[in-house]
């Protein structure tokens, strides 16, 4: 299914959404097999043109027990979570054990039927797709180590913080510039042109799966990034951009498929250029959070072309929960910006219902939340 232009997208993290569907029936967590039709038409009623499952894919077991075994992460669970327990705990979906369907949620054809009971209704499916990095257990640090940046023993002993001892050998740990690197995954190397080959294969098995990707850390791909980031150890930046060549690939097949990538540092219109559909427009977002109103004019004024390619927001699952960031007469004068502008637009399982804890992705239960009468009116208004 082709999306729309200017399509209205609705993100559900798949395992938390699948434990409360359990716990409505008074059963385990659901697979998306088992998920009733009565649901589905739920989600085709809130007028969305396409929903995008967060975190379907195969979770790492080794992701998961670092995740517990950080203080840090625990306690930021705790604080969502008090009564937290360790089988909450279901690890990241950003530390992939391997580019496959998690059984848990039903593999391949629980997918395949959710995409059938949402089409059937006029909704496209979108998921989620990991470039930048993979769990410490996934296969290829065994079969295809290149594709990986390597650690020595030297680099281990003077900087653990940023490399890790598997039992395939030392590798970098994965991150971004900015900050220190992700205790639970390990870096690909976006300039071997092995692992572009590689990911074109699972980009392109992902397209014959859904309708379209959320590109997670875009820009951490692009060559100025990768070379800052990496320098050496990664090798010569190759002549074309890592978006160009695999989205070019992916489309050349899959013609509508859609790619929106999660964006920041006002490398928007760079990846624009690079093929992407839709870019987060985190910018536009963080001036509603400010409350600067001369920097949400300029935004406003940005050309349509641009802005046609932009993703709005108030809320997903990287921020704080709308209703606890904003006060409810500017929640609802931001809600009416971002899905009111040119391109795409973006809404999170429980803001409709004016949900305040944000919860780690780690985890696949949720503490419960009355809903806000108010916030579910104002959202059946818009």
């Amino acid at each position: 299914m082709r999306l729309p232009k200017r399509p209205t997208i609705y993100e559900i993290n798949v395992a938390v959404w699948l434990r409360r569907l359990g716990e409505e029936a008074g059963r385990p967590p659901l697979r998306l097999d088992e998920v009733p039709g009565a649901v589905w038409d739920d989600l085709a009623a809130l007028r969305v043109d396409a929903v995008w499952l967060m975190g379907v894919g195969r979770r790492s077991e080794a992701g998961r027990a670092l995740a517990l075994a950080d203080p840090g992460r625990r306690a930021a669970m705790r604080e969502a979570l008090p009564d937290l327990r360790d089988d909450d705990v279901s690890g990241s979906p950003y530390c992939l054990g391997e580019y496959a369907i998690d059984e848990r949620f039903g593999g391949d054809e629980g997918l395949a039927l959710a995409r059938r009971e949402l089409a059937v209704r006029g909704v496209g499916l979108l998921l989620g797709f990991i470039p930048n990095h993979v769990a410490p257990d996934h296969p290829w640090l065994r079969g295809a180590p290149d594709l990986l940046i390597r650690g020595t023993e030297h680099d281990l002993a003077t900087d653990p913080g940023s490399f890790l001892r598997t039992p395939d050998g030392i590798f970098a740990r994965g991150r971004d510039p900015f900050f220190p690197a992700w205790p639970d995954v390990v870096q690909l190397n976006a300039f071997a042109p092995a692992l572009r080959e590689a990911h074109i294969r699972v980009l392109t098995a992902i397209a014959q799966r859904c309708d379209g990707v959320r590109c997670d850390m875009a820009m951490l791909l692009c060559n100025e990034v990768f070379a800052r980031t990496w320098g050496e150890r990664a090798g010569a930046a190759p002549e074309e951009e890592y978006w160009t060549e695999v989205i070019g690939a992916v489309k050349t097949g899959h013609p509508g498929f859609t790619f929106i990538a999660e964006a920041y540092w006002d490398m928007e219109r760079a990846l624009q250029r690079q093929g992407f559909d839709y870019c987060y427009d985190k910018r536009l977002y963080d001036h509603l959070v400010d409350g600067d109103v001369a920097a949400v004019r300029r935004s406003l004024r940005e050309d349509v072309d641009y802005q046609d390619g932009l993703l709005r927001f108030v809320e997903n699952h990287d921020e704080r929960r709308a209703a606890a960031v904003f006060e409810p007469a500017r929640l609802r004068a931001a809600a009416v910006v971002t899905s009111s502008l040119p391109g795409a637009r973006l809404f999170h399982d429980g803001q409709f219902e004016g949900k305040r804890v944000h919860l780690p992705v780690f985890l696949d239960r949720e503490p419960a939340e009355p809903v806000d009468r108010e916030t579910r009116a104002f959202y059946r208004r818009l």
